[in-house]
């Protein structure tokens, strides 16, 4: 019992790359019928829902006596990092597979400390900046997989692009309300960040010549259960354990845990997926992983 009080951080951390791996692999299986868009909204509506209660319970409230500008920032914050980033992340999925985005997804650190760098003034150091470089060796290492699931060159060219757009898109609209989550309750921030994601996606729908078609996606899907198991776990319960994970460890030890959900994928998408694990996607994986523990921890 002394050791999970005294690794409650670490355990939750882990347990948010656990249950963020399991929902990709459920939002693999959804995204095989339903559209990138729909099923970002519905992921989104769901996790608003369920977040209202959690708040309630916890004694948070959800307008707070704050700058309108405050507001302002959190709905662009999220339009760019869970409305644009999560619809490229589903799109690069559908495409590429789990396997290769399980690489893929480790370019987050690096790209948020160059942000970090660019607009907060942070420092790199030569460990950081060595992972950095091995990351982006991984993702190319894992480029070079000879035509994975059936897929041409160019294919993997524009999957691997709205990965990457997707982790540029969301490690923007972290870095830009770092100083506003820095004094900021993480619940009511990610409420309203969602609520943010919720417009832009909702404007998007609009505007879309097939919006009818997508939201048919979503509504007459035959696999439900995935689309909602997995906005469940990704949408609120990754959250979740991610927020518990900051709150009672420090920042770089719970985000280096929370970055072996790429492992955690890497292994479900052979298991769960039957995709193969060749020697690219392996290399990728390894170097990847050593590179986020160099990132994040040295």
């Amino acid at each position: 019992m002394n050791f999970i009080g005294s690794h409650l951080g670490e355990i939750l951390a882990l347990l948010c790359a656990v249950i963020w791996a399991g929902a990709v692999i459920l939002f693999k299986k959804s995204g095989e019928t339903v559209h990138p868009i729909g099923l970002n909204l519905f992921k989104d509506l769901l996790a608003i829902i369920l977040f209202l209660p959690t708040m309630m319970f916890l004694g948070e409230t959800v307008f707070r006596p704050v700058p309108g500008s405050d507001y302002i920032l959190l709905l662009v914050s999220g339009a760019l990092g869970i409305g644009l980033a999560d619809t490229l992340y589903f799109k690069s999925l559908n495409r590429l597979g789990a396997g290769i985005m399980s690489v893929v997804v480790c370019l987050y650190s690096p790209i948020i400390i160059v942000l970090s760098m660019l607009y907060l003034s942070e420092n790199l150091t030569l460990w950081q900046l060595i992972g950095s470089g091995l990351i982006v060796s991984a993702v190319l290492a894992a480029s070079l997989d000879r035509q994975p699931n059936g897929l041409t060159r160019r294919q993997i060219a524009e999957g691997m692009t709205w990965g990457v757009l997707a982790q540029l898109a969301n490690g923007v609209g972290i870095v830009m309300i770092k100083p506003l989550l820095d004094r900021s309750p993480l619940l009511w921030v990610t409420e309203f960040r969602l609520i943010g994601g919720v417009i832009v996606l909702v404007i998007a729908l609009a505007l879309h010549k097939r919006r009818w078609e997508i939201i048919r996606t979503v509504r007459l899907n035959e696999r439900w259960i995935y689309t909602l198991s997995g906005s469940v776990m990704g949408g609120y319960l990754a959250m979740v354990t991610w927020l518990a994970g900051m709150k009672y460890t420090q920042a770089s030890i719970a985000a280096a845990l929370n970055q072996t959900a790429s492992i955690f994928i890497f292994i479900f998408s052979y298991i769960f997926l039957k995709e193969k694990v060749t020697r690219y996607r392996l290399i990728g994986i390894v170097l990847g992983m050593i590179g986020v523990m160099m990132v994040t921890l040295i």
